[in-house]
């Protein structure tokens, strides 16, 4: 599998995928940890990829996705931006209500 087939097989594995630097419990990176707790404050449910672990995936999603920097959050299989984005969206309460429709909010008992 070529680096663009690997790209859309982790975009389309779950709904909700963040590529990172690091990992949710460990980010790497002040932005990727942000983003990562606006996720976990909304109780999201999300795969993550950390860009660390593999140089080709993360020089090549650069270019498919047309976005130069991570985190890159995609929900549905489409990009919806890095942190600055994520963060203004779940401030304004847009994050939330797409990560509803998407089906990744976990529901509450």
């Amino acid at each position: 599998m070529d680096v663009v087939e690997r790209i859309k097989a982790e975009i389309g594995s779950a709904p909700v995928v963040l590529f990172m630097k690091g990992t949710p419990d460990f980010p790497q990176c002040g932005f990727s940890a942000q983003t990562v707790a606006a996720l976990r404050a909304l109780g999201a449910q999300f795969k993550s990829v950390n860009i660390f672990e593999d140089p080709e995936l993360r020089e090549a999603l650069k270019r498919h996705s047309n976005w130069p920097t991570y985190p890159q959050l995609y929900v549905k299989g489409e990009l919806v931006g890095g942190c600055d984005i994520a963060l203004e969206m779940y401030e304004s309460g847009e994050l939330k209500t797409l990560l509803k429709g998407a089906g990744a909010l976990q529901q509450a008992p």
